[in-house]
């Protein structure tokens, strides 16, 4: 099978550059956003730009873990083990890799409204949203819900942390917050909530009903996705938290 080398010869209705400013950027596949930075295609059997794109999927998806996992911490050196892969198009692919990151991890500024989920994930992204250990962390509000500060309470291995009500609260109070939020990471990128993840958090809800410090959301972050249990869950119902 034969494929066409550049962009322009694919129909500009299914041009990867024309449907990104359509549809935006969500709305392309993987392959399509790494055929924009590419530009042109090749590799075996003259593959499209598109093309090359799925052929890099494929050789990534060989290291058994997920295309992008690996991405995100491959050099240039390894990408140019890709046929059609010169120092040029990986050069550009690592480049915007490491552009992604920064920007997702990015924190807000003290005394930033936290008022929803994803202002929350912004400011833990840095501490928690890559690791390949599981960390338990604060985001410390003030009675407005502006940010005063995020800390890590606890550092766990591979599979799991231990987050004592003591030491959560205990910073809460040195640090002056008045209303708080718990967030932990999952190393394997899943955002589902666990038994002990559900446990610790009715202990947790519980512990701020008696302090009166309340606990607006716990939050369980991973490989680029979140998951709140506020609004997944209905602890809140069962523990109102007077916020």
């Amino acid at each position: 099978m034969t494929y066409t080398l550049r962009i322009a010869d694919i129909p500009i209705s299914e041009r990867p550059r024309e449907r990104l400013l359509a549809q935006g950027a969500r709305n392309l596949a993987t392959a399509e956003l790494i055929a924009i930075l590419l530009g042109t295609g090749q590799g075996p059997g003259k593959l499209s730009a598109v093309g090359l794109g799925q052929y890099i999927l494929q050789q990534l998806s060989q290291h058994q873990r997920e295309p992008l996992e690996v991405l995100r911490d491959i050099s240039p050196q390894e990408l140019m083990k890709i046929p059609g892969i010169g120092p040029a198009k990986a050069t550009t692919i690592v480049a915007a890799v490491e552009l992604g990151k920064r920007a997702f991890q990015t924190k807000p500024n003290e005394r930033t409204l936290i008022d929803n989920p994803a202002a929350a994930v912004a400011a833990l992204s840095h501490d928690l949203m890559w690791q390949n250990q599981e960390r338990f962390a604060v985001v410390l509000l003030d009675v407005k819900n502006r940010l005063i500060g995020t800390q890590v309470i606890t550092v766990g291995t591979a599979t799991e942390t231990l987050a004592h009500p003591r030491e959560i609260f205990r910073e809460t109070i040195r640090q002056g917050a008045t209303r708080v939020i718990i967030a932990h990471n999952h190393p394997t990128g899943s955002v589902d909530p666990s038994p002990e993840d559900i446990s610790l958090t009715e202990n947790l809800l519980s512990g701020a009903q008696l302090l009166g410090i309340p606990i607006l959301d716990h939050l369980i972050l991973g490989n680029g996705n979140y998951r709140s249990l506020r609004q997944s869950t209905a602890l809140w119902r069962e523990y109102p938290q007077g916020d």
